[in-house]
């Protein structure tokens, strides 16, 4: 897969400790229930929440504190989680440089048209804009962003996030939860996730599933060590494919090798929108030959929540939408 694929992808939808694509995966393990089995199902998910106290200092599960003098009024986001957080908790973003606002299930497509966009773009967010803003917090992907962090010093307080499971994402939003002083919300928010899934594995699929992303026919597979959404995967469905690295991906030979009943697509845009992945893997003889795509089951899902949410909100679209696909 060429190497800039591999880099929208990296900051677009995966989240790795220490910025890797692959190869150190954060673990399964529940905070609120047993440890989990090693390949990603691992035992029932908890749906116990442990009350949220407000604070004004908090340390998250990356070891990263984040001190503020009172609760954060104006909060820039620099990242989907960011975004997908607030809208848990009842409120927006001052600004952001995420689409996922305007996704049905988050405040739709014209009342986010209503948020100010940070210029510049994700990889390079201007500081004199997001500063324009007075932020009380910005927040943004820690091996993204984090060169921002010596610009942004003492004008605002800057928070690097850096999500590598499902669990990462419930940590950040029960901390954003204490900070703002909206625990009741982020209880309430952490408790619907966590019932969902607890549901969705009761109901665990037998049927063999696959995400695969991508602008083009050099498509990348997502893995549960080196992708938030595809880390729910294991306990709701057949998943079996494991991360192989930066420089590492799957042939469609291997894919129809394993009768893939159920296929996922995340098409990837590059700039200006240029069509649907799987119309462009669908020019590959082997595709049709795949057992998903022969019986009408390639479903292209909405990648701005599928792969760049990775909050709360976004993960339960992706199990409603992927337990509904794989019944």
């Amino acid at each position: 897969m060429p190497r800039t694929a591999l880099r929208v992808r990296r900051w677009a939808a995966i989240a790795v400790l220490g910025g890797l694509l692959a190869g150190c995966g954060t673990g399964e393990s529940d905070p609120g229930g047993p440890a989990a089995a090693p390949g990603g199902a691992g035992a029932r998910t908890s749906t116990d929440v442990r009350p949220i106290e407000a604070a004004t200092r908090i340390t998250d599960a990356k070891g990263v504190t984040v001190s503020l003098p009172k609760p954060p009024e104006k909060i820039v986001c620099l990242v989907a989680l960011c975004d997908d957080i607030l809208v848990e908790l009842g409120m927006t973003p001052t600004a952001t440089n995420s689409q996922v606002l305007a996704h049905p299930k988050f405040l739709g497509g014209e009342k986010a048209a209503e948020i100010p966009v940070v210029p510049g773009g994700f990889l390079s967010p201007e500081v004199e804009a997001i500063l324009s803003h007075r932020p009380d917090l910005v927040i943004g992907l820690e091996d993204t962003h984090g060169k921002l962090a010596p610009a942004l010093k003492g004008a605002t307080t800057f928070w690097p996030v850096q999500p590598g499971s499902w669990q990462d994402s419930v940590g950040y939003l029960r901390d954003l939860a204490a900070l703002t002083g909206r625990t009741e919300q982020g209880e309430k928010a952490e408790k619907t996730f966590r019932t969902r899934l607890a549901q969705a594995e009761k109901a665990k699929s037998d049927k063999t599933a696959l995400i695969v992303y991508g602008s083009d026919e050099n498509f990348g597979v997502a893995t549960p060590e080196s992708d938030v959404a595809a880390g729910l995967f294991p306990k709701i469905s057949h998943y079996p494919w494991k991360s192989r690295g930066v420089d590492g991906s799957y042939s469609l030979e291997e894919i129809l090798a394993r009768d893939v009943d159920v296929l996922f697509v995340e098409t990837l845009s590059f700039g200006a929108p240029d069509g649907k992945l799987s119309d462009k893997l669908a020019e590959n003889p082997l595709w049709s030959r795949i057992p998903a795509v022969k019986n009408g089951k390639v479903i292209e899902v909405d990648s701005e929540v599928w792969a760049k949410g990775r909050g709360t909100r976004s993960l339960g679209v992706v199990l409603d939408e992927a337990t509904a696909a794989l019944r």
